[in-house]
C-alpha cells in the first residue's frame, strides 16, 4: 500500500459518465483522493457529501476531489445525481486500484467473495506525492476532516 512522501500512481478509470479518467489529468492541483465502500450506504454519503459541503473551502486551497469505490458508473451516476456531489466518482470495478492504494475488505458484510475498497483518503500535492494518508479497517468511521484540511493548507 502507498504512504506518506510515494508519487501517486497513476492510474485510469471510468467516471459516473463513463468518461475515462486518469489520476495525471489532475497534476498541478492539490487532491483529496477519497476511497469509499459503496454508493448509498449511510456512511459513504456522509462522507461524501461532506467533501461537497466543503467544496468551497477545498477550491479556495486550489484542491480537487474524486470519490474512489468498487461499484460500477451506473451505480456513481445515480448516487451523484441523488447527492448532487459535484466532483469525480470513479468507478473501480475490478478493484486494482483500491487493492493498490487503501486494500480491501475481503467477504464483506458476510457475503463470500465481495470485496470493497477499504476507507481511506490521500491527500497529494500539485506533483501528486502523498502528503496525508488515512486508511481504515472499520467501514463505518468517517476521516478525520479537520486533519485533511490542515494537510492540504500545509503544502505550498
Amino acid at each position: 500500500m502507498l504512504k506518506v512522501g510515494d508519487l501517486a500512481r497513476d492510474f485510469t478509470l471510468p467516471d459516473q459518465n463513463r468518461q475515462l479518467r486518469s489520476l495525471s489529468e489532475f497534476k498541478g492541483k492539490k487532491l483529496v483522493l477519497a476511497f469509499f465502500p459503496g454508493a448509498f450506504t449511510s456512511v459513504c454519503t456522509k462522507e461524501m457529501c461532506r467533501f461537497r459541503d466543503d467544496l468551497a473551502k477545498l477550491k479556495q486551497l486550489n484542491a480537487d476531489v474524486i470519490g474512489v469505490s468498487v461499484n460500477d458508473p451506473f451505480t456513481l451516476k445515480a448516487f451523484d445525481d441523488a447527492n448532487k456531489l459535484g466532483f469525480p466518482l470513479l468507478s473501480d470495478h475490478t478493484r486494482s486500484v483500491s487493492r493498490e492504494y487503501s486494500g480491501l475488505h475481503e467477504d464483506f458484510v458476510g457475503l463470500k467473495g465481495y470485496s470493497v475498497a477499504k476507507r481511506a483518503v490521500f491527500v497529494l500535492d500539485s506533483s501528486q506525492r502523498i502528503r496525508y494518508a488515512w486508511i481504515s479497517d472499520n467501514p463505518g468511521v468517517e476521516p478525520n476532516y479537520a486533519e485533511i484540511n490542515k494537510a492540504l493548507s500545509e503544502i505550498t
